[in-house]
């Protein structure tokens, strides 16, 4: 198995992560929120970052809102500067479930206990591309190709031990092909993915439905396959366990801050979120990129996140997918 991996996490050190310094000070209506987005433009996280940045300013118009990008090792680079900016009540990351499995793939010495868990916003399902040049008409043509030669069917997507890279270890424990055996080739960010995909350089490519759908409707890519469990409206793709293969997943994202935060600005954040959430910019976004509005805060999407750990961690070392 091939893995392109920003392995950079591993030669930094936490100080030179964060020698801006953390900021520290409380939440203020004054002071600007920075949301990071711990990858690089065009992935599911700067979408989402960027949507909330919009959001954010219709329920508070006088809020400043800065949306930053700090790309590498499925969002763990991301993750160690937030933990440099311990008591910053200014401060949003977005991050989800690939970064859950990043966190275990590279093995990263900070996790997220090291987060103040702050909001749980979107699931989305995962789609499973071919350029429009492909030879795969359907996702049985696929399969059929991949089990003949696993390497050279080439998946393109994001983060080692994301989303995208725990659906293509699915898709071949299900298909009958060793998991270890994918030729996966990661990326930090959509857009590169998309590239190869539009570039007829990858054979497939996986990512969150709101990524793909317009390409697909436009007809530069197919769609073999999405990851819910029923067709998806709107959108002309069978589900995977239609083109027989039963895997059924779905991708989520939130929000964390960094650790340390006193219970006011904690409540401070989590409120201001509450109202980006209810906003209608964020409203229409999740209508229009097919996402599903799974809103928790508090102690049960801290509940939630320590369930996903332990849950991503057992699906990955059955799939091997440990570096």
């Amino acid at each position: 198995m091939r893995l392109r991996v920003l392995a950079a996490v591993a030669a930094l050190s936490l100080g030179a992560l964060t020698a801006c310094g953390a900021q520290g000070g409380g939440t203020s209506a004054d002071a600007t929120l920075r949301v990071m987005a711990p990858a690089a433009p065009g992935g599911g996280w700067d979408q989402t970052s960027r949507v909330a940045e919009q959001a954010f300013k219709a329920a508070d118009p006088q809020r400043k809102v800065e949306v930053y990008n700090v790309p590498g090792a499925g969002g763990t680079i991301g993750l160690a500067q937030l933990a440099g900016e311990k008591g910053n009540g200014n401060l949003l990351m977005t991050m989800g479930l690939v970064m859950v499995g990043a966190i275990e793939q590279n093995k990263s010495k900070v996790t997220l206990a090291e987060t103040t868990p702050i909001a749980k916003l979107t699931e989305e399902y995962e789609i499973v591309v071919v350029p429009a040049e492909s030879p795969f008409k359907t996702l049985a043509d696929m399969v059929a190709a991949w089990k003949a030669d696993p390497a050279k069917v080439s998946i393109s997507g994001g983060s080692a031990g994301g989303t995208d890279h725990i659906v293509a270890g699915l898709m071949a424990k299900a298909a009958g092909i060793d998991p270890k055996q994918v030729n996966y080739i990661a990326h930090s960010g959509g857009g590169e993915a998309l590239n190869e995909l539009l570039g007829n350089k990858v054979s497939a490519g996986i990512s969150g439905v709101g990524e793909f759908a317009e390409h697909v409707k436009s007809g530069k890519l197919r769609a073999l396959g999405v990851t819910s469990g029923e067709r998806l409206p709107d959108l002309d793709a069978p589900t995977l366990k239609e083109g027989g293969l039963d895997v059924e997943l779905s991708n989520w994202r939130g929000f964390v801050a960094p650790a340390g935060l006193s219970e006011a600005d904690k409540k401070a954040l989590t409120d201001l979120v509450t109202k980006m959430h209810d906003a209608q910019p964020w409203k229409d976004a999740v209508a229009k990129n097919g996402w599903i509005d799974s809103f928790q805060t508090g102690q049960q999407f801290a509940d939630y996140l320590n369930a996903e750990q332990t849950r991503v961690k057992a699906i990955i070392a059955e799939m091997g997918l440990v570096s």
